[in-house]
């Protein structure tokens, strides 16, 4: 079922499928999020969670012995989000643990998304509630996808990522055929630089996995026009940059908590990188914004 929120500068629609944004739309009628095209990503901005990327073999064992099966991106991005309700520029939904997430996931949660539009600005909030007796381990991250090109008189060499600050970075080596990371075998991607130029071979081997990046503001910006995405992840210490092989005219900027395991990482969920823990009856929110100019 979708929902709306509006005001002069964006008209935003949600799908209570996944919780999730479905629509940016400016005044002048330009689409701003990918429309999920199937031939290239039928996804538009899931929420991934509870982790982000993938498991070895899509399975992980606890510290206490829980057992764990969960699918690349998590459990909740294709399920019925209920809609708690909206006020003028807010609107949230949520979903519960039932019996088929328990047995993926055998925690008791509620995860709310929150949305609140201000001006040309969407604050996207995940708050993480733990009902059981057992502190709760935990990912989760935005993987929104943008149109690249955003008009039709423009190209996606056109546009550009531009950093907060200036970086000096490698990247590890993301594995396609098991989806985990090679976090020790790194190639050199920027160099004192604040500008990465868009080409679609950037995206032959996978994603781009930032995981020493400095910046948390990052821009979607063009060379021919005027118009922007930034986003603002400064609650995520990884920001993934997405697009599909076979030259999809979008990208995603993806602000992440976890990362896929890594190949020296064992299947102890907790010992993950950057694992994140809800005590016992206890609430954690994270946030990240997306800026349209």
């Amino acid at each position: 079922m979708e929902y709306y929120l509006e005001n002069e500068f964006l008209s935003l629609t949600f799908n209570s499928v996944g919780g999730t944004l479905s629509s940016i739309k400016s005044p002048l009628g330009i689409e701003y999020l990918w429309q999920g095209n199937p031939e290239y990503w039928s996804g538009q901005a899931p929420v991934l969670f509870p982790i982000c990327g993938s498991l070895r073999n899509d399975e992980a064992i606890t510290k206490d012995g829980k057992e764990l099966h969960i699918p690349r991106h998590g459990l909740v991005r294709k399920r019925d989000f209920h809609y708690e309700g909206q006020e003028w520029n807010r609107i949230v939904f949520s979903i519960m643990t039932d019996d088929e997430l328990f047995k993926a996931f055998p925690y008791k949660f509620r995860l709310l998304i929150e949305y609140k539009l201000m001006g040309k600005l969407i604050q996207v909030s995940y708050i993480i509630e733990n009902f059981g007796d057992d502190d709760m381990p935990f990912f989760i991250g935005g993987h929104p996808g943008f149109n690249c090109p955003l008009q039709e008189n423009e190209n996606y060499t056109d546009y550009y990522i531009e950093f907060e600050k200036e970086e000096n970075c490698s990247i590890p080596l993301p594995i396609t055929e098991t989806g985990l990371i090679d976090i020790q075998q790194r190639t050199p991607l920027l160099h004192h630089e604040k500008v990465l130029p868009l080409v679609h071979s950037l995206f032959e081997k996978d994603a781009i996995i930032f995981d020493e990046l400095q910046s948390r503001q990052v821009t979607l910006a063009s060379h021919k026009s005027s118009h922007k995405v930034t986003i603002q992840f400064k609650d995520f210490p990884y920001f993934i940059l997405w697009s599909s092989q076979n030259h999809g005219s979008f990208i995603a900027l993806e602000p992440w908590l976890g990362l896929s395991t890594c190949l020296n990482e064992s299947d102890i969920f907790e010992e993950k990188k950057n694992v994140q823990i809800v005590q016992s009856l206890r609430t954690n929110i994270y946030s990240y914004s997306i800026q349209i100019d």
